[in-house]
């Protein structure tokens, strides 16, 4: 699959244009058209693309190139996936309208960016609604739990989503030292997603919330304009975060989550067969990408304290009380509240 990457990165990066002008720069939301659909429908196989946002080290990247060579072994060629990295197809929101429109198969996404079509996502990026990856990716890949709500964007959207990986466990790293409280954020400028709930999670650990893409993160750090930042330890060591922040601080208080969503004309368009083989290889594949990302992160810890980076265990005792309230504040139906209610319950 690799050795022909290029020169079909190149091809397809000529048609996407050609697609984007033709829908007129439509927004993520889209309008559940989907152009481009009877041949995604194909039963006989294709190869399929997806976008991701991701380097080809990232164990992202490894764990769906991997399910592309198994999914062609199993069908004996008839599918395969071309995995197109770095945002060569664009950034998550147009990849999003991408898919939705028949012009690309697939991509992984992040979860505010289902948030946008449909609140009920909005559930799972809660701060504190998982306690660990395990107990995340016990309850996303749980039909009873989110059948449901993975189903929802088929009719307005066609847009399936299969399940996700994980982002890991997040935490704050800062240019002034480690935080222990709400109170040692009192005035600090803290990065955060381009979020409602995002904002009001910087709020309640203590900072100032300054909604910023992810990459002029770095710069702002350096000149002051941010005082800190939240992520991954993947991320803080491949975005060399720690040269600027070296205090990492860890209060845990969010466990990130990307989705993996799917055309869903593409999807039906399969043979029952070959629908199975898709679904049991990209099991393995999220299993596969949550085992890669354990030893990455144990990597990156590695990695960014040889690089001067000092991570401090703290008692986030404080922090996990000033979050507690955020689950009342956006859980706004009794659908949200159902499967906030399911994805604790299978904590316990």
């Amino acid at each position: 699959m690799k050795r022909s990457r290029i020169l079909s990165m190149m091809a397809l990066a000529s048609a996407t244009a050609l697609t984007l002008a033709a829908c007129g720069g439509g927004d993520a939301e889209g309008d559940g058209a989907t152009a481009g659909g009877g041949e995604n429908a194909a039963a006989d196989g294709k190869t399929l693309r997806l976008a991701l946002n991701q380097t080809e080290e990232h164990p992202s990247f490894i764990a769906l190139d991997n399910w592309g060579n198994s999914l062609e072994e199993a069908t004996d060629g008839r599918w395969s996936i071309e995995v197109y990295p770095n945002e060569t197809l664009g950034a998550q929101q147009e990849a999003l309208q991408l898919v939705s429109d028949g012009s690309v198969d697939l991509a992984i996404v992040s979860g505010t960016q289902l948030e946008n079509l449909n609140e009920d996502f909005r559930v799972f990026n809660l701060p504190k609604v998982f306690d660990d990856v395990e107990h995340q990716m016990k309850v996303i890949h749980d039909d009873a739990i989110v059948g449901d709500l993975y189903s929802s964007l088929e009719e307005s959207n066609s847009l399936t989503v299969l399940g996700g990986f994980t982002q890991g466990a997040r935490s704050v790293y800062t240019t002034f030292g480690p935080v222990e409280s709400p109170e040692d954020f009192a005035g600090k400028k803290l990065r955060v997603q381009e979020s409602d709930l995002h904002i009001a999670m910087a709020e309640a650990l203590g900072a100032s919330a300054t909604p910023m893409a992810f990459g002029e993160v770095y710069t702002a750090l350096q000149s002051g304009v941010l005082d800190a930042g939240e992520n991954n330890e993947v991320s803080y060591w491949t975005q060399k975060h720690y040269e600027v922040a070296p205090d990492w601080s860890y209060t845990n208080h969010l466990v990130g989550l990307d989705y993996l969503i799917v055309n869903s004309d593409l999807l039906e368009g399969m043979s029952e067969e070959d629908k199975a083989i898709f679904l049991d290889t990209w099991t393995a594949a999220h299993e596969e990408h949550t085992e890669l990302w354990t030893t990455a992160t144990q990597d990156a810890i590695e990695q960014a304290t040889a690089g001067g980076a000092t991570f401090h265990e703290i008692d986030s005792a404080a922090f996990d009380e000033a979050l507690s309230g955020l689950a009342a504040e956006f859980i706004t139906s009794d659908t949200q509240q159902a499967l906030y209610d399911a994805a604790r319950n299978a904590a316990e």
